[in-house]
């Protein structure tokens, strides 16, 4: 069979739990999908949830060999980045890499060991608002600075052989392009090191920190940056093009805000192993509570960030202790419970929460007198209202118009409606869960592609707040692209609508659009959205 012309871009998702990754066609339509789950898939590794808890329950690390998320750091041994160049098409990364690493277990995003490393930092910069100022954040414990500290102090001999620290998201570029790859100005911005007004290393950070460091870590570079042509080592052993290009990888949320085309004023609401609230700005201004991170699409932008540690591992445990382990149990308990739980509302910090600082289960009944336990039902629906609700006081301060949700959580339409009911509004979705993995396939096509050849759509299913059927309807957002000799890169156009019909208008005429119209096209189908 004669190989195909057409091009396809990957985008990867290296979680907690598991890899993922989606495969876009040129209109950015999906045409793959698939996952490794680490737990059952990789039992060798010996991790439950994707990671090892160690003794103290604050050290959480991954195996790098298997895998690691956002906030992790991966210590390439010296000498490691000529094994990069020259690996040998014959034999697997696992083996090729065996020893290529100074640390083997690295710390990952739900590490909280490092509070000591933390208030140095603050200390020797100026204050928590001063790193905030500088670095986006206050000094945070699962930020790789402070990762990177805390193994310079512990093991100074693993740092002293350490040639390149990457993040995970960089170290995955890395084993893609056959050398170490550089960190990008999104992922970048969670490190507690990188200035994200002049996006450079901090010298007053790095000083803090190690030795040596920024010599480490290599010069950051744009989430759009073409890194180079992908290592002859992948073009050999699975058939990829010659010409094929690798892009700056970066983080999950980064990618998230990329894969779900936020806009200034959108607020989206990732519900994964750790859940995120996410905003697209313009005018940064950073506090002690909560993120600022540079934009993966737009470079004068930037986009503002609240993590929450206790987030699907928290909600499974629930599930387990009131559902028998069944998501249709629970999402049945949530369709029939009403909304208020009856006055009751619940607390669920498993695990030492980013925002607030805090640890442990709380309950409380409608007279806000603390109590030991809820019945099945009351649980489930504490547990969700209670994620729900901290979220909103958080996104009301932040400000937003529309609100958008992704994550695995995500394709569950009962815990969606809670949402929709806490915060009082319309949720949207779009039709992939995985809007990281798609963020970064569109992200590898942006960058390939000229600002003329530009076509995307997409649908969002709109969810009604107080309702217990959510309203489906279908939501059409193009970008298209006009005649790029003619002078016009491309034209934005956005459908959205109150209610739960489409017009029946055929294709809008598009001959005479000027650059920056802003167009409503309503576009009828009966099942799904479609590209014009």
């Amino acid at each position: 069979m004669a190989a195909s012309t057409e091009s396809f871009y990957l985008g990867f998702d290296f979680s907690t739990q598991q890899l993922k990754v989606v495969a876009v066609d040129g209109n950015l339509s999906v045409v793959h999908q698939d996952n490794v789950q680490f737990d059952s898939e990789l039992p060798e590794f010996g991790t439950q949830g994707g990671v090892h808890i160690h003794a103290d329950s604050l050290t959480v690390t991954s195996p790098v060999l298997m895998w690691v998320k956002q906030h992790g750091s991966v210590y390439w041994r010296k000498g490691t980045n000529q094994v990069l160049r020259d690996l040998q098409p014959g034999k697997s990364l696992h083996e090729l890499l065996k020893g290529g690493f100074a640390v083997s277990d690295s710390p990952v995003w739900m590490d909280s060991s490092t509070t000591e490393q933390c208030q140095y930092l603050e200390t020797a910069v100026g204050g928590a608002q001063r790193v905030a100022d500088i670095t986006g954040s206050r000094a945070y414990e699962r930020f790789t600075g402070n990762q990177i500290a805390k193994i310079y102090k512990a093991q100074p001999e693993k740092y002293e052989d350490t040639e390149r620290i990457s993040l995970v998201s960089s170290f995955a570029a890395s084993l893609f392009l056959g050398s170490y790859a550089a960190i990008d100005y999104s992922d970048g911005s969670g490190m507690n090191l990188m200035d994200i007004f002049s996006k450079q290393w901090a010298d007053s950070c790095l000083e803090a920190t190690a030795p040596h460091l920024e010599e480490r870590l290599g010069a950051p570079v744009h989430s759009s940056a073409v890194l180079g042509l992908l290592s002859p080592y992948h073009v050999t052993r699975y058939g990829f093009p010659e010409d094929c290009k690798v892009v700056a990888f970066t983080g999950d949320n980064p990618g998230s805000l990329a894969g779900m085309r936020l806009q200034e004023g959108d607020i989206a609401v990732s519900l994964g192993t750790s859940d995120t609230v996410f905003l697209w700005i313009k005018e940064p201004r950073p506090t002690v509570e909560g993120h600022i991170f540079c934009n993966p699409v737009d470079r004068p932008s930037y986009m503002a960030l609240i993590c929450y540690k206790n987030g699907s591992l928290t909600r499974e445990r629930i599930r387990n202790k009131c559902a028998g382990g069944s998501w249709e149990v629970f999402s049945s308990v949530l369709r029939t419970t009403p909304i208020g739980n009856y006055g009751n509302i619940g607390i669920y910090f498993d695990a030492m929460e980013i925002t607030p600082s805090a640890v442990g289960v709380h309950r409380f009944d409608k007279e806000n007198t603390k109590v030991a336990g809820f019945s099945a039902q009351g649980e489930i629906r504490a547990l969700v209202e209670g994620q729900f609700l901290a979220k909103r006081v958080h996104a009301e301060k932040l400000g937003y118009k529309i609100m958008l949700a992704t994550g695995g959580a995500s394709s569950n339409k009962d815990i969606l409606q809670v949402l929709s009911d806490v915060f009082d509004a319309p949720v949207y979705t779009i039709d992939v869960a995985n809007s990281a993995c798609l963020g970064c396939g569109y992200r590898a096509l942006f960058s390939n592609a000229g600002p003329g050849e530009l076509r995307y759509w997409v649908c969002r299913f709109l969810f009604q707040p107080s309702t217990n059927t959510p309203a489906l309807n279908h939501q059409l957002i193009l970008v298209f692209g006009l005649n790029h000799n003619s002078g016009f890169s491309w034209c934005y156009c956005r459908a959205r609508t109150k209610d739960c019909a489409c017009s029946s208008s055929p294709g809008p005429e598009l001959k005479n659009a000027a650059i920056g119209t802003l167009m409503e096209i309503h576009v009828q189908s009966d099942s799904c959205c479609y590209s014009i």
